[in-house]
């Protein structure tokens, strides 16, 4: 029981820490969408 607990944690933490790396990534375009606009 502790293993696929541990392992449900493991692949919940992943998959955030991608997620905030795409959700980074479309800022940035947007920042730089933005940024080409105001020129």
């Amino acid at each position: 029981m502790r293993v696929i607990f541990g392992l449900c944690l493991t692949a919940l933490v992943l998959s955030g820490c991608n997620t905030v790396k795409g959700a980074g990534q479309d800022i940035q375009s947007a920042g730089q969408a933005v940024e080409n606009v105001a020129q």
